[in-house]
Protein backbone atom coordinates (compact mmCIF):
# COMPACT_ATOMS: atom_id res chain seq x y z
CA UNK A 1 0.00 0.00 0.00
CA UNK A 2 1.39 3.59 -0.96
CA UNK A 3 2.67 5.70 1.88
CA UNK A 4 0.53 8.52 2.72
CA UNK A 5 1.82 12.43 3.13
CA UNK A 6 1.38 12.10 6.91
CA UNK A 7 3.26 8.53 7.37
CA UNK A 8 5.85 10.21 5.21
CA UNK A 9 6.36 12.75 7.35
CA UNK A 10 6.16 10.62 10.84
CA UNK A 11 9.02 8.30 9.16
CA UNK A 12 11.16 11.08 7.89
CA UNK A 13 10.72 14.08 10.24
CA UNK A 14 12.85 13.07 12.64
CA UNK A 15 15.49 10.98 10.22
CA UNK A 16 16.97 13.72 7.86
CA UNK A 17 20.24 13.21 6.97
CA UNK A 18 22.78 15.65 5.21
CA UNK A 19 24.03 13.98 1.99
CA UNK A 20 27.60 14.31 1.32
CA UNK A 21 26.95 17.24 -1.31
CA UNK A 22 30.42 18.97 0.03
CA UNK A 23 32.62 16.45 -1.48
CA UNK A 24 30.70 16.88 -5.00
CA UNK A 25 32.85 19.19 -7.22
CA UNK A 26 29.48 19.96 -9.33
CA UNK A 27 27.88 21.38 -5.54
CA UNK A 28 28.00 25.16 -6.14
CA UNK A 29 28.87 26.09 -2.17
CA UNK A 30 31.33 25.46 1.01
CA UNK A 31 31.12 25.39 4.36
CA UNK A 32 28.42 23.74 7.10
CA UNK A 33 25.52 23.20 6.40
CA UNK A 34 22.64 21.15 7.39
CA UNK A 35 18.51 19.94 6.21
CA UNK A 36 16.04 22.56 6.98
CA UNK A 37 13.38 21.45 8.98
CA UNK A 38 10.56 19.17 7.27
CA UNK A 39 7.09 20.73 7.56
CA UNK A 40 4.34 18.66 8.28
CA UNK A 41 2.13 18.11 5.22
CA UNK A 42 -0.79 20.46 4.32
CA UNK A 43 -4.40 19.66 3.78
CA UNK A 44 -3.99 19.77 0.27
CA UNK A 45 -1.65 20.79 -2.73
CA UNK A 46 -0.49 25.00 -2.92
CA UNK A 47 -2.68 26.76 -5.40
CA UNK A 48 -0.71 27.03 -9.05
CA UNK A 49 -0.98 30.13 -10.92
CA UNK A 50 -3.22 30.15 -13.60
CA UNK A 51 -4.71 26.69 -12.00
CA UNK A 52 -7.66 25.63 -14.31
CA UNK A 53 -6.87 28.10 -16.80
CA UNK A 54 -8.16 30.89 -14.52
CA UNK A 55 -6.15 34.33 -14.81
CA UNK A 56 -3.24 32.18 -16.65
CA UNK A 57 -0.67 34.48 -17.61
CA UNK A 58 0.89 32.21 -20.00
CA UNK A 59 -2.10 31.78 -22.21
CA UNK A 60 -2.99 35.52 -21.74
CA UNK A 61 0.41 36.37 -23.44
CA UNK A 62 0.53 37.54 -27.23
CA UNK A 63 2.42 36.15 -29.89
CA UNK A 64 4.88 38.83 -29.61
CA UNK A 65 5.90 38.02 -26.25
CA UNK A 66 7.24 34.40 -27.55
CA UNK A 67 10.70 33.81 -29.51
CA UNK A 68 9.58 31.19 -31.73
CA UNK A 69 5.82 29.76 -32.41
CA UNK A 70 4.02 27.32 -34.50
CA UNK A 71 0.36 26.51 -34.32
CA UNK A 72 0.30 24.45 -31.14
CA UNK A 73 3.49 25.56 -29.69
CA UNK A 74 5.54 28.65 -28.32
CA UNK A 75 8.97 29.03 -27.25
CA UNK A 76 10.16 32.04 -25.21
CA UNK A 77 13.15 32.99 -22.92
CA UNK A 78 13.53 33.91 -19.45
CA UNK A 79 12.83 38.36 -19.09
CA UNK A 80 16.88 38.79 -18.87
CA UNK A 81 20.01 36.91 -18.82
CA UNK A 82 20.62 34.92 -16.03
CA UNK A 83 23.92 33.10 -14.96
CA UNK A 84 24.09 30.20 -18.37
CA UNK A 85 24.29 30.97 -21.93
CA UNK A 86 20.58 30.78 -22.33
CA UNK A 87 17.31 29.46 -20.61
CA UNK A 88 14.27 29.02 -22.71
CA UNK A 89 10.71 27.31 -21.94
CA UNK A 90 8.43 25.64 -24.48
CA UNK A 91 4.51 25.58 -23.84
CA UNK A 92 1.29 24.68 -25.60
CA UNK A 93 -0.73 27.67 -26.85
CA UNK A 94 -3.75 25.54 -25.34
CA UNK A 95 -3.77 25.23 -21.28
CA UNK A 96 -2.33 21.89 -20.14
CA UNK A 97 -1.77 21.58 -16.86
CA UNK A 98 0.32 17.79 -17.05
CA UNK A 99 2.17 16.15 -19.22
CA UNK A 100 -0.37 13.24 -19.21
CA UNK A 101 -2.81 16.10 -19.91
CA UNK A 102 -1.79 16.22 -23.93
CA UNK A 103 -3.65 14.73 -26.34
CA UNK A 104 -1.81 11.89 -27.81
CA UNK A 105 -1.04 13.89 -31.26
CA UNK A 106 0.68 16.74 -29.35
CA UNK A 107 2.53 14.28 -27.46
CA UNK A 108 3.80 12.96 -30.02
CA UNK A 109 4.76 16.35 -31.88
CA UNK A 110 6.69 17.28 -28.07
CA UNK A 111 9.61 14.72 -28.45
CA UNK A 112 10.19 15.92 -31.96
CA UNK A 113 10.02 19.68 -30.80
CA UNK A 114 11.97 18.93 -27.50
CA UNK A 115 14.96 17.29 -29.94
CA UNK A 116 14.35 20.35 -31.97
CA UNK A 117 14.78 22.88 -29.81
CA UNK A 118 17.65 21.30 -27.93
CA UNK A 119 19.48 20.70 -30.85
CA UNK A 120 19.07 24.41 -31.67
CA UNK A 121 20.43 25.32 -27.97
CA UNK A 122 23.38 22.99 -28.60
CA UNK A 123 24.30 24.65 -31.77
CA UNK A 124 25.70 28.02 -29.58
CA UNK A 125 29.35 27.94 -29.47
CA UNK A 126 30.82 26.90 -25.92
CA UNK A 127 27.34 24.86 -24.90
CA UNK A 128 28.36 21.74 -23.89
CA UNK A 129 25.28 19.88 -22.53
CA UNK A 130 21.45 21.28 -22.85
CA UNK A 131 19.23 20.02 -19.57
CA UNK A 132 15.95 19.86 -20.74
CA UNK A 133 13.61 19.88 -17.09
CA UNK A 134 10.06 20.31 -16.49
CA UNK A 135 8.86 21.52 -13.04
CA UNK A 136 5.21 22.34 -12.33
CA UNK A 137 4.49 23.51 -9.38
CA UNK A 138 4.29 27.59 -9.63
CA UNK A 139 2.39 27.53 -12.51
CA UNK A 140 -0.11 25.19 -13.81
CA UNK A 141 0.17 25.72 -17.61
CA UNK A 142 2.64 23.27 -18.88
CA UNK A 143 6.25 23.97 -19.78
CA UNK A 144 9.76 22.21 -20.25
CA UNK A 145 12.89 24.27 -19.59
CA UNK A 146 15.85 24.23 -22.12
CA UNK A 147 19.26 25.35 -19.78
CA UNK A 148 22.09 25.68 -21.94
CA UNK A 149 25.38 24.81 -19.78
CA UNK A 150 28.76 25.75 -20.89
CA UNK A 151 31.03 23.41 -21.94
CA UNK A 152 33.89 22.09 -20.05
CA UNK A 153 32.96 23.08 -16.71
CA UNK A 154 32.81 19.89 -14.71
CA UNK A 155 31.37 21.81 -12.15
CA UNK A 156 28.71 22.64 -13.69
CA UNK A 157 27.21 19.52 -14.80
CA UNK A 158 24.09 17.47 -13.86
CA UNK A 159 21.51 18.83 -11.77
CA UNK A 160 23.01 21.72 -10.02
CA UNK A 161 23.01 23.38 -13.44
CA UNK A 162 19.75 25.51 -12.31
CA UNK A 163 21.40 26.72 -8.97
CA UNK A 164 25.19 27.67 -10.57
CA UNK A 165 22.78 29.79 -13.05
CA UNK A 166 21.84 31.78 -9.97
CA UNK A 167 25.80 31.51 -8.81
CA UNK A 168 27.16 32.92 -11.70
CA UNK A 169 27.25 36.62 -12.96
CA UNK A 170 24.96 37.24 -15.66
CA UNK A 171 25.59 36.95 -19.27
CA UNK A 172 26.01 40.00 -20.87
CA UNK A 173 23.36 40.90 -22.66
CA UNK A 174 24.48 41.16 -26.34
CA UNK A 175 25.98 38.17 -25.87
CA UNK A 176 22.20 36.66 -24.28
CA UNK A 177 20.44 38.36 -27.36
CA UNK A 178 23.17 36.73 -29.84
CA UNK A 179 22.02 33.15 -28.29
CA UNK A 180 18.85 33.45 -28.74
CA UNK A 181 19.17 34.93 -32.25
CA UNK A 182 20.95 32.12 -33.45
CA UNK A 183 18.54 29.44 -31.60
CA UNK A 184 15.88 30.99 -33.59
CA UNK A 185 17.78 30.93 -36.82
CA UNK A 186 18.21 27.05 -35.90
CA UNK A 187 14.57 26.48 -35.96
CA UNK A 188 13.74 28.73 -38.39
CA UNK A 189 15.80 26.43 -40.61
CA UNK A 190 14.10 22.85 -39.57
Amino acid sequence: MPETPEQLYLRAAKALRMPAVQEWDTFPFDGEMRPRALQPPGEHEVRRSGEGGVDCKACAAPDSDFLWTTERWRLHSLPRPSGLPVILLLQPRAHYGEPGDLPDAMAAELGTLLARIERAVRSIDGVGRVHVCRWGDGSEHLHWWFMARPARFPQLIGSFAAIWDDVLPATPDSIWRDNLALVIRELNRA
